[in-house]
């Protein structure tokens, strides 16, 4: 029996792999031409039926550019009625008044906004589109005027480290109620895109910490579950223990949630630990998505810790942190492997 505890708290759902840019770091190597056998609309409601079967997770709603599909308010707003935290992750470039309005009424919570680098150069050179950046900012400020809760995602290369403290200060001063920055995993057209080094992965995160400590609005990292060991590290040698009052969310979290309490499902059914770790878990079109979720051998190796190998299967952090179980399966082919990007060596000080 599958329980509150152990159902999923977060599914990103990728309602169409069709988008309107051309990013270069993009997971599915989206393109404007939209992929044959995609989910009907009449399929996507009773995707969201099973899930409700489950829980309530948080639905995202994710692409691909979500908004080229031209039913994606009917889904958000049944997913809306079905008791579900709707939320859209978009590049921006594509909303207008109209479009925020129908949003703001098929129940859609909250807008993630892509935002690569603090100027149209460093951004339309991720994005692959000539004056992205522009329409992007424009789109953030019809959520400006509509009063709609926006963050900024920013992902995180080689190519944008140095402007990453700017952008913070940028979704700042946008109105953003959060800023993410996700860490580049090499999988789509990100293999051929710029990682930061692991030198660099764990300095991002020390400062994310102290950013963490002064900001207004919520500052997290995806795609980086050192940061958990990072905090307690920190935390240790300040004196102070980790809680919900000093740490927030992420004093009751963990680092990969990958086939535990998150699963990432594509445009035509496919059910993955996340959208980077491309290991079949599961077809909803084959099969009801409890048994995927229940069932499936890759889920259920990734929910035991003593499954990891390498450093991080010994490692003191490995049940608060998992590694990044995507980065582990692109370097050596086995999301069980030891995580590449961390320069932790456990049980030393």
């Amino acid at each position: 029996m599958i329980t509150m505890k152990n159902a999923p708290r977060l599914i990103a759902w990728e309602l169409t792999a069709g988008c309107n840019l051309n990013c270069v770091h993009c997971r599915g190597a989206s393109t404007s031409s939209v992929p044959a056998g995609e989910l009907t609309t009449d399929e996507a409601k009773h995707f969201i039926d099973e899930v409700s079967g489950l829980g309530k997770p948080i639905l995202i709603l994710s692409g691909g550019e979500p908004l080229t599909r031209p039913d994606v308010f009917e889904i958000a707003l049944y997913g809306t009625d079905s008791g579900f935290r709707i939320v859209l992750a978009t590049n921006g470039t594509l909303l207008t008044p109209e479009i925020v309005g129908k949003l703001k009424e098929a129940g859609v919570q909250r807008l993630s906004i892509s935002i690569d680098g603090t100027a149209a150069k460093s951004h339309d050179e991720f994005r692959g589109r000539p004056g992205a950046f522009e329409r992007t900012l424009a789109g953030i400020e019809v959520l400006r005027k509509a009063d709609f809760p926006f963050q900024i995602n920013t992902m995180i290369s080689s190519r944008n480290l140095e402007e990453i403290p700017r952008t913070f200060e940028l979704a700042k001063k946008l109105g953003a109620v959060a800023y993410h920055i996700f860490f580049l995993v090499p999988t789509g057209r990100g293999e051929e895109s710029d990682e930061v080094s692991p030198e660099d992965y764990e300095s991002i995160l020390n400062w994310l910490y102290d950013m963490q400590k002064e900001s207004k609005i919520l500052l997290k990292a995806t795609c980086a579950p050192h940061y958990f060991r990072v905090m307690r590290q920190r935390a240790k040698k300040e004196g102070i223990e980790i809680s919900v009052n000093t740490h927030g969310y992420e004093a009751m979290t963990k680092g990969c949630l990958g086939g535990t309490g998150f699963c990432f499902v594509s445009s035509v059914g496919d059910v993955y630990p996340c959208g980077y770790l491309p290991v079949l878990a599961g077809n909803i079109r084959k099969q009801p998505f409890r048994d995927i979720w229940k069932n499936s051998e890759i889920f259920r190796k990734l929910r035991d810790p003593e499954e990891l190998k390498g450093k991080c299967g010994i490692c003191e952090y490995k049940k608060v942190c998992s590694g990044c179980r995507a980065r582990a399966y692109a370097a050596t082919g086995d999301y069980l492997n030891e995580e590449p990007y961390c320069v932790y060596s456990p049980g030393k000080k």
